[in-house]
């Protein structure tokens, strides 16, 4: 068996900004919940029996109590962060396995699930559907991997090394140092992609990492400016690792909880709603081919 774990906070954005909108009887654009609901239908035709997808309900969460700058939901789209609720609601209807996460993250819920499945012998591979670089830590051989499925993209821990430069155990690590301004925190001065990925390479976490150095067993450009930086904020540091680490203990359930059993009834009023009736007739038509 393998499991398909989408990213739907991605997938709104992604089709938001992508596709037309459309405007349903109550006046609402359902453009952007019309694209998740198709693609996650077609993820179900290519074969997929086990998904579950993650949303970020209110997109503020537990960290925005540790870092003021953290993200928040202030300048997203009032048209689109308005579809989310709707597109969680759309897509139970559909018959998928939904987090809508409160307190954690999409991502958080993302990496539970991608943990259990791990740890469940019965499933051969888990795709974590996402390009989002903070997903990488979850990536486990030969049985966790990273999908793009707009890129046809694969990771498996060599392609996370090869794209950011540190395995996936060291990607938090990474991410302290250098930043992640999409997630609202800056990261260490002066400490860059390459630097951090190549004293990472060395040492592996950010705690491993000497203060002086003198210390340092690795060969790097601005050693000496750099280790003065990290050993000056080694607290901000690791606030900002707390930050870049998910969490692993979200409530997803288990693997059986995310098998595809077919739409609810109400997905033939979501697909009048969405302007494509097809949707629930082809919902409808691939749980027949498959009872």
């Amino acid at each position: 068996m393998n499991v398909h774990l989408v990213d739907g906070t991605y997938e709104l954005f992604r089709f938001f900004y992508a596709v037309p909108e459309h405007i349903d009887p109550g006046g609402v654009d359902v453009g952007a919940v019309r694209g998740v609901v198709q693609s996650v239908l077609e993820l179900l035709e290519a074969g997929a029996t086990h998904v579950g997808v993650a949303t970020d309900h209110i997109v503020e969460s537990f960290r925005n109590d540790l870092w003021h700058g953290y993200k928040t939901g202030a300048g997203i789209d009032p048209v689109l962060f308005a579809q989310f609720p709707l597109v969680e609601d759309a897509l139970r209807a559909l018959g998928v396995a939904v987090w809508a996460e409160v307190e954690l993250e999409a991502d958080d819920a993302l990496a539970s699930a991608a943990a259990v499945a791990h740890d469940d012998p019965s499933v051969e591979r888990v795709f974590v559907c996402t390009p989002d670089k903070d997903m990488a830590q979850c990536v486990r051989d030969p049985k966790v991997v990273m999908l793009d499925r707009r890129k046809g993209q694969l990771l498996d821990e060599a392609g996370v090394k090869a794209k950011y430069g540190v395995a996936p155990a060291s990607i938090p690590d990474w991410l302290a140092l250098v930043g992640d301004a999409a997630d609202g925190f800056p990261g260490l001065p002066g400490w860059g992609a390459k630097s951090a990925a190549a004293v990472l390479t060395r040492y592996e976490h950010l705690a491993a990492i000497p203060d002086r150095a003198v210390d340092w067993d690795v060969d790097v450009r601005g050693a000496l400016r750099l280790a003065t930086t990290l050993a000056a904020a080694r607290g901000d540091a690791e606030l900002f690792l707390t930050l870049a680490t998910l969490r692993t203990d979200g409530d997803v359930g288990k693997v059986g909880d995310w098998e595809w059993r077919g739409p609810k009834p109400e997905l033939d009023v979501w697909a009048d709603r969405l302007g494509r009736p097809v949707l629930a007739e082809r919902a409808a038509r691939l749980a027949a081919q498959r009872a």
